[in-house]
This record gives C-alpha cells, sequence and structure tokens, in this order.
C-alpha cells in the first residue's frame, strides 16, 4: 500500500470573517484590509475533496466533526496560486510545520490568517 501523502491548500474567506470572529481578529492583529482572509490547512486528499468536506460540515464514522467552522460559514474557493508551489509531504508532521510555515510566511505578507 502507498504511503499517504499530505497536501498543503489555502482557502479565501470573505471578509465577513473579519468582524464577525473575535478569536480571528484577535489571530491577526497585522491585517489592515487590503489582502485577503485566508484558511491554511493540510490534507491527504486532493485540495478540492478538502475544500467540499469543509463546506459541508464533513464528520466521521464517530461523528466527530473533521472540517473548520471558519471555512464552512466563510470560505469562497481555493487559492492555488498560494499552494501549487509547496510539493506533497510524506509525513502528517512534516507537513503540519509546512501549515504553519506559509500560514506564518502569509501573516508577514499581511494577509489575514486561520489555520490550526
Amino acid at each position: 500500500m502507498p504511503k499517504p501523502e499530505y497536501r498543503i491548500y489555502v482557502v479565501e474567506l470573505s471578509k465577513k470573517v473579519f468582524t464577525e470572529n473575535r478569536k480571528f481578529r484577535e489571530a491577526n492583529p497585522q491585517f489592515n484590509g487590503a489582502l485577503e482572509c485566508l484558511y491554511v490547512g493540510m490534507t491527504s486528499k486532493t485540495p478540492k475533496e478538502r475544500f467540499i468536506q469543509h463546506k459541508t460540515g464533513y464528520r466521521n464514522k464517530k461523528g466527530y466533526k473533521l472540517s473548520s467552522n471558519i471555512v464552512e460559514k466563510y470560505g469562497s474557493y481555493l487559492r492555488p496560486s498560494l499552494y501549487n508551489h509547496i510539493p506533497p509531504l510524506h509525513t502528517r508532521a512534516e507537513a503540519l510545520k509546512m501549515e504553519e510555515t506559509l500560514a506564518l510566511e502569509l501573516r508577514r505578507q499581511r494577509y489575514a490568517v486561520w489555520f490550526n
């Protein structure tokens, strides 16, 4: 069986998330309103499959919600230009680190970013 590959993805969020969600606003004091609000995630699925899971409030067989409330409510579409340069990663740990690295880099560029 092949080892899973993990992909990083970015979802553009409605700017309403900044005005309506206090935690999102507090996590992004650098945001000046000029750029977009984003969600950065990682998945063993395709980014498109994962985005659909978020938008439909996906739950696993045990009933645990595995989608982000922020993406479910505010997610607009995928932003491949912000993640296509990142090759698939071979371990979950590598993917989690890359997710954080990309999220913090986008914040430095003054996007408002949410990641887990």
